[in-house]
């Protein structure tokens, strides 16, 4: 079964919501998760954009990199634009989609959070038609 990985930092917007919409797009066989190198909590805004799309994510939790099995991912996607994202070794193949974080204090809005669900939607398909 194939293994794609969610990173950014705090693993409480970009990753969990890009996590919760692969479970929900792909297609049978694979699995998913997310996981940041500075984790914190799963931000309420997140949650509510997902459910707008008939998605519930708020049992997800903000994992550590040690949480996850990233030495098993087929797909690694870092979703950082300007801050520091989490670093891999490993044999996965690497996506990189520079999204803003919507969790941001200067960005934070329900606008911006659907922004950045809607451009993870956009390019989900690049995971298993890569």
């Amino acid at each position: 079964m194939p293994v794609a990985i969610f990173l950014c930092v705090a693993n409480s917007a970009r990753s969990q919501m890009a996590e919760g919409l692969a479970r929900a797009k792909a297609p049978p066989g694979w699995t998913f998760y997310s996981a940041g190198s500075k984790p914190g909590l799963v931000h309420p805004m997140a949650i509510q954009v997902l459910r707008e799309t008939g998605i519930d994510i708020s049992h997800h939790r903000s994992k550590g990199l040690e949480e996850v099995p990233i030495s098993e991912a087929d797909v690694i996607v870092r979703l950082c634009a300007e801050e520091e994202c989490p670093v891999t070794d490993g044999n996965a193949r690497m996506l990189s989609w520079s999204l803003p974080d919507p969790a941001a204090p200067a960005n934070e809005s329900r606008e911006r959070f659907r922004s950045v669900r809607d451009a993870i939607l956009e390019r989900l398909q690049e995971i298993w038609e890569g």
